[in-house]
């Protein structure tokens, strides 16, 4: 365990709330602990995994009555002595506890501080750390349960067999060494080169999770385009069951973005209102049509709304150039005002072919419909992670790994001595390495606690 100073924070929000918990670890968290409670029991003469009833002091102020939770090292959250104090919530009492601690000898911690000293101490790893991260700020019930997973372990031991597998093949590559001049073959080259392209296969669908995860992480993103008067505002506003936009029949009403979160069958959606597109020398509206644009760039989905009693055809060149720009976005047509029109059959377009469907956002008929929809797709799009919500870093160290073990495989083709195979393994198992927090540096750590907020 490593040797540190004592911190401490508010490990729950800022608020009115009917509690709130500080937490306190290191060195001398006891003794400090100590010097502002005051009950029958002090806490240094405490068991680990008690918890002690009394009153929070500084100096001659009494602050609160709480609850001290004690857990002594190691086994603890951080590793080290920690003692939680559950007091009344609110924007006052908190604060003067913590400061008490500050007065008393702790220092404030620094954002993830004591996530970090679990990973220093080694109570969990730093795929482990970064699940924590995900499961704080989880928006759906599905990317809180991946990251619970996660927390538990089960991408950690995926990656621990990974790397045994790959250790046993660069075992026998050196071993083999030892014997070249007895022309001893401890593995044959054809089976050499499978267990290399499985272990590479591996790392690169895991890595292609990567965009997936992104969505559990942060929320499945749709956008809804059209022309003006398309009845953007009023979809938007059907979709979250309130008046979130203004709706208006002056063409141009929306110049700006509007955004707005909801829940669809366990996950997070994010839906974009913009701007109508059409040709404008007006220049607030030719820039609200610019940032339509770069946000529709973002989205998973894009909505091309159609006014149907304009046509049934009247949005296609939109609908074409929007494929166009953003050929990494799916795409649906949505025929609206259906009920202002003679034509309510609904089928595929075969020429786009992308789904149709047909409402009304005036009246909420198919608006349901279209939420199913968008559920569907979420759900489509995710459902091929499992134990990790795969960030940007671990994805991008994966297919560093992967290239290393590319160019094990044209060395093995190649009939490459063995010590070059080993050498491009051997990189492959340290970009491993660098996804579990076997091997770091401090920027490394930086970079990762940085996203944390203070008192995790």
């Amino acid at each position: 365990m490593l040797i540190i100073d004592t911190i401490c924070a508010l490990a729950t929000p800022i608020g009115t709330a009917g509690l709130a918990v500080v937490r306190l670890s290191g060195d001398d968290c006891l003794e400090i602990a100590d010097k502002c409670f005051r009950a029958k029991t002090c806490i240094a003469e405490a068991k680990s995994h008690t918890i002690l009833y009394g009153k929070m002091w500084n100096g001659d102020i009494m602050l609160d009555t709480v609850v001290a939770s004690v857990f002594r090292a190691p086994n603890s959250y951080t590793g080290e002595d920690v003692v939680e104090f559950g007091c009344h919530g609110g924007m006052i009492v908190s604060g003067e506890i913590v400061q008490a601690l500050i007065e008393a000898g702790a220092r404030p911690a620094a954002p993830g501080e004591f996530t970090k000293r679990a990973f220093l101490n080694q109570k969990m790893d730093l795929t482990q750390v970064e699940a924590v991260g995900d499961l704080i700020h989880a928006v759906s019930t599905h990317g809180s349960h991946t990251a619970a997973r996660q927390l538990m372990g089960g991408f950690t031991k995926k990656l621990s067999e990974l790397r045994e597998q790959l250790l046993m093949i660069c075992g026998l590559l050196e071993l083999e060494l030892d014997f070249s001049q007895e022309d001893i073959e401890l593995i044959n080259r054809t089976e050499l080169c499978e267990k290399i392209e499985a272990a590479q296969k591996f790392c690169r669908d895991l890595a292609e999770s990567h965009r997936s995860s992104e969505i559990l992480r942060a929320g499945y993103a749709v956008g809804i385009a059209g022309y003006p008067n398309a009845g953007k505002s009023s979809l938007l506003n059907a979709l979250v069951g309130r008046k979130r936009a203004i709706v208006s029949n002056v063409p141009g009403t929306t110049r700006d973005y509007i955004e707005e979160a909801l829940h669809l069958g366990g996950m997070a959606v994010k839906l974009m209102d913009t701007a109508g597109f059409r040709e404008s020398r007006d220049v607030i509206e030719i820039e609200g049509i610019q940032l339509a644009e770069s946000l529709l760039e973002q989205c998973n989905l894009i909505l091309v709304l159609n006014d149907i009693t304009l046509g049934e055809t009247h949005s296609q060149t939109l609908l074409r150039e929007l494929q166009e720009k953003f050929p990494s976005s799916e795409f649906a047509l949505v025929q609206n005002k259906i009920d202002q029109s003679l034509n309510k059959k609904q089928g595929v377009n075969d020429k786009q072919l992308v789904p149709i469907l047909l409402l009304s956002a005036q009246t909420g008929q198919g608006v349901q419909t279209l939420k199913d929809f968008i559920t569907q797709k979420a759900l489509e799009n995710t459902k091929g992670v499992s134990d990790a919500l795969l960030n940007a870093r671990q994805a991008a160290l994966l297919n560093q790994a992967a290239a290393c073990m590319q160019a094990s495989i044209v060395a093995v083709n190649a009939n490459i001595s063995n010590e070059f195979i080993a050498i491009d393994l051997r990189e492959a198992l340290k970009r491993i390495g660098e996804i579990t927090g076997s091997i770091w540096n401090e920027d490394i750590l930086n970079s990762v606690f940085s996203k944390f907020c203070i008192g995790k």
